[in-house]
């Protein structure tokens, strides 16, 4: 059985997380290409080609400093270009050999999510069966990052500022998850995803 392979995304606060973390009480695998970034940049030789293309204040003693990277890209387009050519080929060859061992198990998962923040940006929406992009207004997203990360509103919006628009990536998306009321609404919408997505795979299935 071949999986089916859905790509979850959504810009800063939308609660890409929640719906990524609900899709797998309910059977998906989940490869998140945030937590593979964070394994990449532990990587002798990302964090050497880091430290050459944006400075090497930005490692120190073989750790990359999240915090100084973060404030050297987010302002600086081409910057965060470059990180992103750096950082993202690692990703992409991580999840891909992640697939590969899900794939070939006795008993595969019948939906693989690639849970990618950048995923339109990348150009990656072609490579996968469907995309899920998770909205919410960008009030609710900016008090959903102030308040769990410590950033002010003014870096919350640069950030989001710094992604394809939310709502064209709604536009483009085979299904749209909103996420701007209560847990429970959100558990619901996701229960019907969750439909849609096993009939899709059940019908690749034959």
């Amino acid at each position: 059985m071949t999986p089916l392979r859905v790509g979850l995304t959504g810009n800063i606060g939308s609660g890409k997380s929640t719906v990524a973390r609900l899709l797998a009480e309910r059977g998906a695998a989940v490869l998140d290409a945030d937590e593979l970034a964070r394994l990449a940049t532990e990587d002798p030789e990302v964090l050497a080609s880091i430290a050459r293309e944006l400075g090497e204040a930005l490692v120190q003693g073989g750790h990359l400093d999240r915090a100084a990277t973060a404030a050297r890209v987010f302002g600086d387009a081409g910057a965060r270009r470059r990180l992103n050519a750096i950082v993202h080929p690692w990703v992409r060859r991580a999840a891909a050999e992640r697939e590969r061992e899900l794939s070939r198990a006795p008993e595969p998962p019948r939906v693989i999510v690639h849970d990618i923040p950048l995923l339109y940006e990348g150009g990656l929406q072609d490579t996968l069966d469907a995309v899920i992009v998770v909205t919410a207004p960008i009030e609710r997203r900016v008090e959903r990052v102030v308040r769990r990360s410590g950033l002010s509103e003014a870096e919350v919006r640069s950030r989001d500022a710094a992604q394809m628009p939310l709502a064209d990536k709604a536009a483009r998306a085979d299904f749209v998850v909103g996420n701007d009321g209560s847990l429970q609404e959100l558990e619901a919408r996701v229960d019907r995803l969750w439909r849609e997505l096993s009939a899709l795979a059940e019908d690749r299935e034959g």
